[in-house]
């Protein structure tokens, strides 16, 4: 099971590990130092996004052509990557095998056009799937697989833009349309099944015996309380990304925004769902596998670019969630892996502490 990508981004690790000694990317952290990759993301302070997308987008989307230069795939969905002629990248997420409907974005219309930080690349419609456009071909996700200092610092930056971003967004209140995001809905649905049930296949029946077993009614009842909380929190929901992970989040190959791609998932929550969506992305990949010493503060940089505002007990709370949807929604969409019982004892850990380990400064 790989750790620090969401479903989609789990497979594009895993298949984009070779690709960064030779990658496009690697124009702004090849032999150059930090300082080349923290110019390289300085562009992303501020962006216009009516203007990116509304004169570029269109065209960009519409000149992808040729081999992609990634793809990659789950039971949930497809993912393929090509380069435009403008040397920008067009990334089309269609249906897997498992999710026989075509995606749709009928919330991205309600999404700021003006956000500073990183642009919130809205989809448009192609080939019963969304196609987005990006200044890059690989998902902070895969630079984390860089050893490289310069990639974390460039993640940390995305990181930061992706932050300010997502606060432009959350001051937005949920539409009447708003749904729960999906991934939050499918976590609660698989928490309150019946145990003689077999939601989602034997993959995710095994998985949930299991979870049923290590972590006890207390634990479960614990986790199923934090999902309700986002879902439906008492102050007014607001519209959230639903899936901003590693996976989604973009950063650029040369000056350019940082892209958050954004569209399928929008939904009401709290705007904590958004911020732990991404700590526990990043609490997973250092329990997998921990950074050097000296290395940029991840977590540090999301919350401080989002700024002083977030509850950070509830941003806590929102991680352990992420990361427990993230093994629901791979036993469904991967299927059964050994690794997901050392999972199973992580996030009872991390149930136990309330996920404070993922958020710099969360309550005692």
């Amino acid at each position: 099971m790989t750790s620090p990508a969401d479903v989609a981004g789990a497979a594009e690790v895993a298949g984009a590990a070779d690709v960064f000694g030779r990658a496009r990317a690697a124009d702004v952290a090849d032999a150059a130092g930090t300082d080349d990759v923290a110019c390289a993301t300085d562009a992303t302070n501020v962006v216009d996004t009516a203007g990116v997308a509304d004169m570029a987008d269109a065209a960009g989307v519409a000149g992808a052509a040729g081999a992609p230069v990634a793809e990659f795939a789950t039971g949930l969905q497809t993912t393929r990557v090509h380069r435009t002629p403008e040397g920008r990248y067009t990334w089309w997420h269609g249906p897997g095998p498992l999710r026989p409907d075509p995606l749709a974005a009928p919330l991205a219309a309600y999404v700021p056009r003006h956000t500073p930080g990183a642009r919130l690349a809205v989809p448009r419609p192609r080939a019963a799937g969304l196609a987005h456009l990006a200044d890059g071909a690989h998902s902070a996700a895969a630079w984390l697989r860089d050893p490289r200092p310069q990639a974390r610092t460039l993640v940390a930056h995305a990181l930061a833009a992706a932050g300010r971003a997502l606060r432009t967004l959350h001051t937005t209140p949920a539409p009447v349309a708003a749904a729960t995001p999906p991934a939050l809905a499918r976590l609660r649905a698989y928490l309150t099944a019946d145990p003689a049930a077999k939601p989602g296949g034997a993959a995710v029946h095994r998985l949930r015996e299991d979870v049923v077993r290590a972590w006890g009614p207390a634990r479960l009842e614990r986790l199923r309380s934090w999902c309700h909380g986002l879902a439906e929190p008492c102050r007014d929901a607001v519209l959230v990304h639903g899936f901003a992970s590693l996976g989604a989040l973009v950063p650029p190959a040369r000056p350019a925004p940082v892209a958050l791609l954004t569209g399928e998932d929008l939904g009401a929550a709290r705007p904590e769902l958004d911020l732990g969506w991404l700590l526990g992305d990043l609490a997973e990949l250092a329990w997998s596998a921990p950074a050097p010493a000296g290395s940029a503060d991840l977590s540090g940089a999301l919350l401080d670019g989002y700024g002083p505002d977030a509850d950070r007990a509830w941003a806590a709370r929102a991680a352990v969630v992420r990361i427990a949807a993230h093994q629901r929604d791979f036993a469904a969409y991967c299927g059964w892996s050994d690794e997901l019982p050392a999972y199973t004892a992580f996030i009872a850990d991390l149930i136990d502490e309330e996920g404070r380990r993922a958020v710099p400064g969360a309550p005692s």
